[in-house]
């Protein structure tokens, strides 16, 4: 369960977020909303990368401001640029680096590196330099980094902005089956026709809050208007 109560983000001066209540039980949740809406900023506080300048945001009753490492435990999050989340030089030792504050043994971290490799297509590549895979592939590593953590809740930000269609619809099936409650944030309304609740973010609010099918509809009618 994750709650914002009562939140506002000041960056540089900016409000980038205001007057934010929400509470976050569904299995699928998307988020939409034009750029600089202040969507990213909204994932951004769930799993503490970004912290409110007033009022509270809990992952089961967990203080982003005063629990950030075991909410970071909980609360995975996938960047829109894959890039921004490798930082070893194998696909293996990437996958692994994210498993170094579990304290876990050596067989144990290998098991859930071959494991995770094997899950996402990738265990021919472990030796692979990671940052010479394709597009595609090192969005599969920073999926699969964040998920051998095994956290509780995913928070995905535009994963797919830098894919091609077929790339796309990979990632978004790999999120359709996994166990976790997903909160997504997506250009791709398409995506979210199945998820149980969609958020409009707007100017820095949220600004519809429904089932998919109104919820992108109302976005697509303020995005003409917009237009």
């Amino acid at each position: 369960m994750i709650r914002v109560q009562g939140v506002d983000v000041d960056l540089v001066g900016r409000a980038v977020l205001r007057e934010v209540d929400l509470t976050l039980a569904e299995a699928r949740i998307g988020i939409v909303g034009g750029n600089g809406s202040g969507k990213s900023s909204l994932a951004r506080l769930l799993n503490g990368l970004l912290l409110p300048t007033r009022g509270r945001v809990e992952v089961d009753g967990l203080d982003t401001r005063r629990d950030g490492a075991e909410v970071r435990r909980r609360v995975g999050f996938v960047f829109s640029d894959p890039d921004a989340q490798i930082v070893m030089p194998t696909v293996a030792e990437d996958i692994a680096f994210s498993l170094r504050r579990r304290r876990l043994g050596r067989d144990e971290t290998d098991r859930r590196v071959a494991a995770v490799l094997t899950r996402f297509d990738l265990a021919g590549h472990g030796d692979h330099p990671a940052h010479l895979l394709s597009g595609g592939q090192k969005q599969l590593l920073a999926l699969a980094a964040v998920l051998v953590t095994e956290p509780q809740v995913l928070v995905l930000d535009e994963p797919t902005t830098l894919l091609d269609l077929r790339n796309t619809r990979r990632i978004a099936e790999l999120v359709r089956d996994l166990p976790q409650q997903v909160v997504h944030v997506t250009h791709h309304l398409d995506q979210l026709r199945d998820y149980d609740r969609v958020l409009v973010v707007q100017d820095g609010r949220v600004v519809a809050d429904d089932e998919p099918g109104p919820a992108c509809a109302w976005y697509r009618r303020s995005a003409g208007e917009a237009g």
